[in-house]
């Protein structure tokens, strides 16, 4: 299947890809264009858009993109996801919603992911996927220590 989405990645925009290869489609394929040509090569080629304005699987209120994913295909199970999906948004928005500690981190490595020189957004997402990797082990063992908000959430 096919995935659209704006250019110029940085969290949500990488987070997404990441989470539809691991949970929803391994064999997605990730098109990335002007941000105003999203909707139209999305009709065109039989795309499913992510995150622009406007689309199901886009921001909702003070939820990322990564969040209407998790909604859409049904990962809300997995509370190792839940978790980062909070973290995700924390470093795609204000933080605002879920005040996720990890997310000042997380947006700081994505905009030094954009200054190394990376061809394009689909060689920026398959280098960065490696944070995500990680960030999934890290809300896993989370799990398995019965911290389910992270372990750097004020108590409280």
């Amino acid at each position: 299947m096919k995935w659209i989405t704006r250019e110029r990645v940085k969290v949500d925009r990488v987070a997404c890809p990441w989470l539809i290869r691991k949970f929803v489609d391994a064999e997605a394929e990730f098109l990335f264009v002007p941000g105003e040509q999203v909707l139209a090569e999305a009709q065109r080629l039989g795309a499913t858009p992510y995150d622009v304005p406007g689309v199901e699987l886009g921001h909702h209120g003070q939820e990322c993109s990564f969040e209407a994913i998790l909604r859409k295909y049904d990962l809300m199970r997995n509370p190792a996801l839940v978790l980062l999906g909070k973290i995700v948004n924390g470093a795609d928005t204000d933080n605002a919603l879920w005040h996720q500690p990890e997310g000042a981190g997380l947006e700081a490595i994505a905009e030094g992911f954009r200054h190394l020189g990376y061809k394009d957004d689909l060689a920026l997402n398959q280098a960065e996927w490696i944070v995500y990797d990680a960030l999934y082990a890290y809300c896993q063992y989370c799990m398995l220590q019965g911290k389910p908000e992270g372990l750097f959430k004020a108590e409280g």
